[in-house]
């Protein structure tokens, strides 16, 4: 009698990648400060003055509504001495001052006051440093790369995607939350890549959709999970999750208009920054959308729980890795495209 054959299963990366810093530093350069990330939507951005914040590979960015209706995207440190000029989140200004030496600037980053100088002879160091940056369906990319292709090359295939919802354009800011996540950025990013553990961590979630039809495509630097709310429900009725490389997240939800971001900002090789933002056609909160909201919070807190124990078993030294089952593509798409990043 012959012995089963055994099962040969990829690898995922070696688990030391989500506990060494020099990896983390890696990451930073060579996948944040290479690639288009996301910072917000454009309804955040409406007003000339207002302005979001955000660290991309480590470095404090600005992205500016002017007084000339114009969007522009800055290195958000001042020229004089590297002070971080605006310390908000978000807001709406008239002009970003340094809280060190009250230098002012402009809403399209020039200086406007700088004390005990004459802004004319300022030369480089007459206005803060400016990045690319891109909007598509309104939403707001920057790229620290000079040299980057532009997003609408690099993504082409998922602003394709993204022509299926056209209310894009119209939903609203309705609520954010913030979240310190005990873990590394890509165990929260694997996590959301795979629903094999859904039936046992999210019993609500298995409850509600229908997981024995939970699919996966697998594009150009973005992946598309979907699944029915309940069995024999048509297409209206499916919940979709994108992933776009290296760190966001939109949920489709059915309904009219229910749509949230995730971003997953590193922190350190041990900690990340989860930004989750809930977008709505209208900005009243009905009691349908409450109840929404306490769904998506509840997956939320049990994924949280999950990646955060997680993180304190990757510097085991009982295994070097874990493997992939069959159905989890989309994480192993990530892991690839990690892999060929660092190597670059």
């Amino acid at each position: 009698m012959t012995a089963p054959e055994k099962l040969q299963f990829n690898s995922t990366q070696p688990y030391s990648r989500y506990v060494d810093p020099a990896v983390f530093t890696e990451e930073r350069e060579k996948i944040f400060a290479k690639n288009w990330i996301f910072i917000g939507h454009l309804s955040q951005l409406k007003k000339p003055g207002d302005f979001l914040t955000m660290d991309v590979a480590g470095e404090p960015i600005i992205v500016t509504h002017d007084k000339d209706g114009e969007l522009g995207a800055f290195y958000n440190i001042c020229p004089h001495r590297g002070m971080k000029v605006e310390q908000s989140d978000h807001g709406n200004k008239k002009v970003l001052q340094c809280k060190y030496h009250g230098w002012t600037f402009k809403l399209d980053g020039s200086v406007n006051r700088a004390p005990n100088f004459r802004t004319t002879e300022l030369g480089q160091h007459s206005c803060m440093k400016s990045i690319r940056l891109e909007v598509h369906h309104s939403l707001v990319f920057v790229n620290l790369d000079k040299n980057a292709s532009s997003l609408s090359e690099e993504y082409k295939e998922f602003m394709e995607e993204m022509e299926k919802y056209s209310f894009f354009d119209s939903v609203k800011l309705v609520r954010e939350t913030r979240r310190v996540v005990k873990a590394n950025w890509k165990a929260v990013v694997d996590n959301y890549l795979e629903c094999d553990h859904c039936a046992i961590a999210h019993p609500g979630f298995a409850k509600s959709y229908d997981l024995s039809n939970f699919c996966t495509a697998i594009h150009e630097k973005f992946t598309h999970q979907y699944m029915a709310a309940s069995k024999g429900t048509d297409e209206s009725e499916l919940a979709r999750f994108y992933w776009i490389w290296p760190n966001m997240m939109i949920n489709v939800y059915p309904g009219d208009g229910n749509v949230n971001t995730i971003q997953v900002i590193p922190l350190d090789e041990n900690t990340s920054l989860g930004i989750y933002r809930d977008y709505s056609l209208e900005e009243t909160i009905t009691p349908e959308k409450e109840e929404y909201f306490k769904f998506v919070d509840q997956v939320r807190r049990e994924d949280f729980e999950l990646v955060e124990e997680l993180q304190k078993g990757l510097s085991s030294r009982a295994f070097t890795n874990g493997i992939f089952s069959p159905t989890e593509n989309a994480e192993e798409y990530f892991h690839e495209l990690v892999e060929e990043a660092l190597k670059a």
